[in-house]
């Protein structure tokens, strides 16, 4: 699409894992292919954040931006997180401003004169919430106790071993069509997908939905048919994921009742 249309698009602006299939898309080559168009190319990294390795200036990506409640651990209505390339850093002006985007230097100087921070430090408008501050700054120096090379390297085998579980116990079988059956909607390929698996089902989505939040397992519906199922590197094991399985087979069974 980039090839084809590209002369006639100013900014490519795409998921970084896409929130209802969970496909990872392939940034740097999308990158790379929007700039040989002259296009300005970023990313809705909130699925990204967290889940998998992001390498935004290195990849040469002009902007990005994300939340931290998912992967991040933030909570619901945590802060957000924004990356504008050094290559832009003096180009790109905000057009909503703010006192903690004018130079810490001279913030308190009362000049009337704006000095706007280069970059994306110009983006900011006020004080940080502490409230939501205190919850990202624990999960991240949890983080920091690790990688997120070694967090991919873990995700990649719990995810393949979530879909390895979900084909061998409920893929569809013509010998028993009256038995419930599962189809994995994101790629199987590891490198196009992080830890998200995207479910559909043969019975109803809501009622599977409700049983297994009735057994306790966190989990997230989206319309019209998908249940999002995401086993995290950082807190998950693989007895957890043996565990769910059990679990979604006694949902199914309670979902034709």
């Amino acid at each position: 699409m980039i090839e084809k249309e590209g002369d006639s698009i100013a900014v490519v602006m795409l998921s970084g894992v896409q929130y209802y299939t969970g496909q990872l898309f392939d940034m740097p080559a999308i990158t790379e292919a929007g700039h040989k168009k002259g296009c300005f190319v970023g990313f809705d990294c909130a699925h990204a954040a967290g889940n998998v390795e992001l390498r935004l200036h290195d990849w040469g990506v002009d902007f990005a931006c994300w939340c931290s409640y998912k992967y991040m651990n933030s909570g619901a209505g945590g802060l957000a997180g924004a990356f504008i390339h050094e290559n832009l850093r003096n180009t790109t002006k905000p057009t909503l401003l703010g006192w903690w985007g004018h130079d810490l230097k001279t913030r308190f100087q009362m000049t009337n004169v704006l000095e706007l921070q280069p970059g994306v430090n110009g983006f900011r408008l006020s004080n940080q919430p502490i409230l939501l501050v205190c919850p990202l700054q624990a999960s991240l120096e949890v983080f920091n106790m690790t990688s997120m090379v070694e967090l991919r390297r873990k995700s990649i085998l719990l995810t393949g071993y979530l879909e390895y579980l979900i084909k061998h116990y409920y893929t569809e079988d013509q010998a028993q069509p009256h038995k419930p059956h599962v189809r994995i909607i994101t790629p199987s390929d590891p490198q196009q997908r992080g830890c998200q698996l995207s479910l559909s089902f043969s019975v109803p989505i809501r009622r599977v939905f409700q049983e297994l939040e009735r057994r306790g397992v966190v989990s997230d519906m989206r319309e019209p048919s998908v249940l999002r199922v995401a086993p995290v590197p950082l807190y998950n094991s693989f007895s957890d994921v043996h565990r769910f399985i059990g679990i979604l087979g006694e949902a199914l069974d309670a979902s034709r009742k």
